[in-house]
């Protein structure tokens, strides 16, 4: 009885153990390939519980979403010569499992075929522009000419490449430095360039600051000189409207400015005889010289 409920007991184990592997589970992000002794049988992509001979066959499952290669930095010489180290990534799917299979097995294979057809590509497409053109808004176009380059060749594989994208595109050190060099030697040329443009206008500017001083000093001094001149003749004719009115009081007030110029310094010595003309109005109020006729 004991026996019997044991091989009752291994049937049932055997039973669930062929049962549960008959069944298989395709999540929505997976595509699976049924393979029978090693070769692929059915393709299934669609989600859902599926059956299999049990022992047989066994599933390989593949990832439907978009995938990321990160390639390593390579590189390329442009057409006009110029190094560049190139660091580039592409994104991919895999559409169609079994010829994927049957060409590189697995992601891991798939990483290593498309590390190749990337790094020909980026050759074959930035070999032909200046490197200038790689650094510029032309990028964009350059990266559509290498994922269709990269696209044709990876359909052979099962494999749909969504996009190709350069994370970073630099030079190599060695051309940098000189490069770099060369930058700050332009650099430098130009500076002295503006500085020797701006001494110029500089002295151009003093030049015709210089010149405008003179030119309105000599007007000024004209304007003055015309302004003394007829300051002189406007005091002549005052002199002379006095002289004519009271010539006697005239005469004492041109004396009196002679006696202020003549002796205004405090260390003045003069030795003259007091009865000359010069002394007139020392000896009398009214300017008569000894021995002269009373005025009238």
């Amino acid at each position: 009885m004991n026996r019997v409920l044991v091989i009752a007991v291994g049937v049932v184990v055997v039973a669930a153990i062929a049962l549960m592997s008959t069944f298989f589970t395709v999540q929505q992000t997976e595509q699976v390939l049924v393979l029978q002794f090693g070769e692929p049988k059915r393709t299934i992509k669609e989600p859902g519980l599926y059956a299999k001979i049990p022992l047989i066959q066994n599933v390989v499952s593949f990832d439907k979403r978009v995938l990321i290669y990160d390639g390593v930095a390579e590189e390329i010489i442009a057409s006009d010569q110029k190094r560049l180290v190139v660091d580039a990534f592409l994104r991919y799917q895999i559409v169609d499992p079994l010829k994927f299979y049957q060409a590189v097995g697995n992601e891991f294979g798939a990483r290593s075929r498309l590390a190749a057809m990337l790094n020909s590509s980026m050759r074959s497409v930035l070999g032909e522009v200046p490197l200038s053109a790689v650094l510029s808004a032309e990028r964009s176009k350059l990266m559509r000419q290498t994922a269709e380059l990269v696209n044709r060749e990876a359909k052979e594989f099962g494999i749909n490449v969504v996009d190709v994208r350069i994370k970073r595109a630099d030079l190599p050190d060695a051309n940098a430095q000189a490069i770099y060099g060369r930058m700050k030697a332009e650099r430098e040329r130009e500076a002295k360039e503006f500085r020797a443009q701006g001494a110029e206008q500089a002295q151009l500017i003093r030049a015709n600051a210089d010149r405008g001083k003179t030119v309105l000093l000599a007007e000024a001094h004209r304007k003055a000189q015309i302004l003394r001149g007829e300051g002189d003749g406007e005091r002549n004719r005052i002199f002379a409207e006095a002289y004519g009115k009271d010539p006697e009081f005239f005469a004492f007030y041109r004396s009196m400015q002679a006696y202020a110029e003549a002796l205004g310094g405090g260390d003045t010595t003069m030795i003259l005889n007091p009865d000359t003309e010069f002394f007139r109005y020392f000896n009398d109020l009214r300017g008569r010289l000894p021995g002269a006729t009373n005025p009238k």
